[in-house]
């Protein structure tokens, strides 16, 4: 009786409230709904609630516990993941969130990309045209490089030396073979 509506709380003309008016939950809950089992375990979490937190957690980059302690502090998230009252408790715990992100799979994670841009076309934040052509960064995948400064990378070098010595039959007074492996894990500590 004494809850407060968070259609009496939040602006209208907010980003996250425009957006939740256009994403199609329902096409949302058909995809997703069947990934849940209703005659085992407790009732299933609504689909809105997780697709709502997965957008805000990739949206804002935040982990699972941030974006659900988020939510709890701010009315706009709630009223985008479709609660009608402000609640003062979190809906779900955060590894709900990685176990429902296992259950969806590859293919749910493109459905929700999907949806994205379809949203984004809707409200014309994305035009057709700048679909034709994808930029992909490939900056921030790891890459099996090895910098200047790595003491493997000396360790190598000298080992590699030590080897073009034997070959050419140049008799070196220390190889520093023995010592290496005591320097390079003394380096690593």
């Amino acid at each position: 009786m004494f809850r407060v509506e968070l259609c009496r709380i939040v602006d209208p003309r907010h980003g996250l409230i425009k957006l939740a008016h256009v994403v199609d939950w329902d096409r949302l809950d058909e995809l997703f709904g069947s990934t849940c089992c209703p005659d085992t375990g407790r009732p299933a979490v609504s689909t809105r609630l997780m697709v709502a937190l997965h957008y805000l957690k990739y949206t804002y980059n935040l982990s699972d516990e941030d974006i659900v302690e988020g939510w709890v502090e701010n009315p706009y998230w709630q009223a985008f993941s479709g609660m009608k009252f402000f609640e003062h408790e979190a809906p779900i715990d955060p590894s709900s969130m990685m176990r429902w992100r296992k259950r969806i799979g590859d293919a749910g994670a493109e459905e929700l990309l999907k949806e994205t841009i379809y949203a984004g076309l809707k409200t014309k934040a994305v035009k057709p045209h700048q679909l034709k052509r994808v930029n992909v960064d490939t900056t921030v995948q790891e890459k099996e490089v090895r910098f200047p400064t790595d003491a493997r990378l000396y360790d190598r070098a000298r080992q590699r030396i030590v080897n073009c010595a034997k070959q050419r039959g140049i008799i070196l007074r220390q190889n520093y073979n023995r010592k290496s492996k005591h320097l390079l894990c003394q380096q690593s500590r």
